[in-house]
């Protein structure tokens, strides 16, 4: 088989299996149609393993975005992995990905959902290091550890869940709302869903992601891996709604969303820039999330998927002209080169700093206009739109420094024509990039959100991102800048580029010291103590008492006339006596 036919194999299989979910997702809608499919594995202790499925509008509207995703991507590999050798099994491991996480959109039970949990973790583990480096190991490790957490707290909810007699949610969530003991499976599912949407503490993992190829990246950070635990709230939604802890939520997502909007500023490339957008966007949909608004939390998901996913397979072009340089202060000028590219990537980020009528901003303003309309404290309020601003800025700081700075290349590069293969998968997400908010918002929502604001209020979004598109355009022109950066405020610039230092205190403080610290359980307990009383222990006393048996076993005459004469004389002894 030619590697390649894997490839449009598993390309025209997902882009047919998103036609059907939109067909039927449209019928649902209409009809509202909620069905519930169960299947019963086996019954012990009065709890039942099922396998159920809930096909809903929700869930087949996002299974539709990560089949139309992951065409586009799997399409888009074709040219961009085409030196690889190993093709085929890039592609099943891409293929395994999207199986898990339709696994988890579709499951209204908690057996299943951990089933499409753990592979999204597995299987991202296993992309991440696809390029087996020293870095890409550490990265995918550092990965898979952070999502390990989520992990412990699905089995822990599963046995919590074992209370109630079945793992089906879908049952409890609104006449158990108010019960003590939900509350506790509330916590757990939060918990989970800020290990796997990387809210802080839990943020330093996703930037350090970006070791894996870019179409993965495209896949991860758009639809899949981190929007889960997005997901898995918006399901729970109506059980978290009255916990404390959902508040403390607010409160973390604002902090990631202003700390990413930071981070992005300083960095310098081009893949965690990107990724630190979609850090800073995660933080905006677990905050409006966690005020109630699980729709438009959704909304935003899906919005969001589509230029997401269209600006990281844009910078895999670039990084693909520049020779897999990924640094922007050696990029520039590049609209002269590579025109469509630019095109796609203009209208994705325009779309992400929520310009009018593209899909950001269908979903966007409307969270910042029902933020404004909320009964918020002022911190928080600050943190949506200080954040929003910040978005505009680092969009146009990357826009200066890749299209409007002059050309600034170390040295000559092969500035070639860009490729069709990777353009049609491009143009594909570039229309869906226009057209998705205005659909989405008819499909999403059965009435229409009359916000009633003052004035200044209604153009707070329109201020906060005229003020970062200046601020952006004059800091990418000042040459001061970076001097008075590395030398006058060199400790705080050194913590708002460092994510508040969260890679370092999650590597070493908490990964490698939990890590070392089992190392050495492992060693004085399980191979030091446990092992002489118990394993070891009962060993020899089993072999010394064995040998003896053995020794009588033997039949020896010498030991049986030594026992004869010794009983005699033994028997003798006592009658004298």
């Amino acid at each position: 088989m030619n590697k390649y036919s894997i490839c449009f194999i598993s390309f025209f299989f997902l882009f047919f299996f998103m036609l059907i979910n939109f067909f039927m997702m449209i019928y649902f809608i209409l009809n509202n149609i909620n069905l519930f499919i169960e299947w019963e594995i086996i019954s012990f202790n009065s709890m039942n393993i099922v396998m159920s499925l809930l096909l809903d509008w929700m869930s087949l509207l996002f299974m539709m975005f990560v089949s139309l995703i992951s065409s586009s991507v799997i399409y888009y590999s074709k040219s961009y992995m085409k030196s690889e050798l190993n093709l085929n099994r890039f592609i099943l491991l891409v293929l395994l990905f999207v199986f898990s996480m339709i696994l988890l959109i579709i499951s209204p039970n908690m057996i299943s959902i951990f089933l499409g949990w753990d592979g999204l973790g597995l299987v991202s583990y296993c992309l991440i290091i696809f390029y087996q480096n020293i870095k890409s190991y550490n990265a995918g490790m550092l990965t898979a550890l952070s999502n390990r957490i989520g992990d412990v707290m699905i089995l822990m909810l599963i046995s919590w869940m074992m209370n109630y007699g079945s793992w089906n949610y879908i049952y409890y969530l609104n006449f158990m709302s108010n019960d003590y003991s939900m509350k506790i499976v509330g916590l757990l599912i939060i918990l989970a869903a800020m290990t796997k949407s990387a809210q802080i503490p839990f943020s330093s993992w996703l930037p350090a992601a970006m070791a894996a190829p870019t179409p993965v990246s495209a896949l991860v950070h758009s639809s899949t891996l981190v929007t889960a635990g997005v997901y898995l709230l918006i399901r729970f939604n109506f059980l978290l709604i009255n916990l404390f802890f959902f508040k403390f939520l607010l409160l973390l997502s604002g902090l990631t969303m202003f700390m990413a909007g930071i981070s992005a500023n300083y960095e310098y490339d081009l893949k965690k820039i990107i990724a630190l957008s979609t850090l800073s966007q995660l933080g905006l949909m677990m905050s409006i999330l966690s005020m109630g608004f699980g729709d438009l939390a959704f909304f935003h998901l899906l919005t969001h998927a589509m230029f997401k996913a269209l600006l990281f397979m844009c910078a895999g072009m670039i990084i693909h002209m520049m020779m897999d340089n990924q640094d922007i202060r050696t990029m520039g000028g590049i609209s002269f080169y590579i025109p469509l590219t630019s095109l796609c990537m203009n209208i994705s980020n325009l779309a992400l700093c929520g310009i009018p009528f593209l899909a950001g901003f269908y979903s966007k303003d409307m969270i910042l206009e029902v933020v404004s309309m909320s009964n918020l404290n002022l911190m928080i309020f600050y943190l949506y739109y200080v954040s929003t601003g910040l978005t505009m800025f680092y969009t146009i700081r990357l826009l200066m420094y890749l299209m409007i700075n002059d050309f600034n290349l170390l040295s000559i590069y092969n500035l070639y024509e860009e490729d069709y293969v990777m353009l049609k998968s491009m143009f594909m997400l570039l229309f869906m990039s226009l057209i998705s908010g205005s659909f989405l918002s008819w499909m999403i929502f059965s009435y229409p959100y009359m916000i009633y604001l003052p004035f200044n209020m209604k153009i707070m979004v329109i201020y906060v991102s005229l003020i970062g598109m200046i601020l952006g355009y004059f800091i990418s022109n000042m040459k001061i800048y970076s001097i008075n950066k590395f030398l006058l405020t060199y400790n705080l610039s050194m913590f708002l580029m460092m994510m508040w230092f969260m890679p370092s205190l999650s590597t070493y403080g908490i990964n490698y010291n939990f890590l070392n610290f089992s190392n050495k359980l492992m060693k004085n307990i399980d191979m030091g103590w446990s092992e002489v009383f118990e394993g070891q222990g009962i060993y020899n006393i089993m072999k010394y008492y064995s040998i003896i048996y053995y020794i009588y076993h033997m039949n020896n005459l010498k030991i049986y006339l030594f026992s004869f004469v010794l009983w005699m004389m033994i028997f003798i002894f006592m009658i004298l006596l």
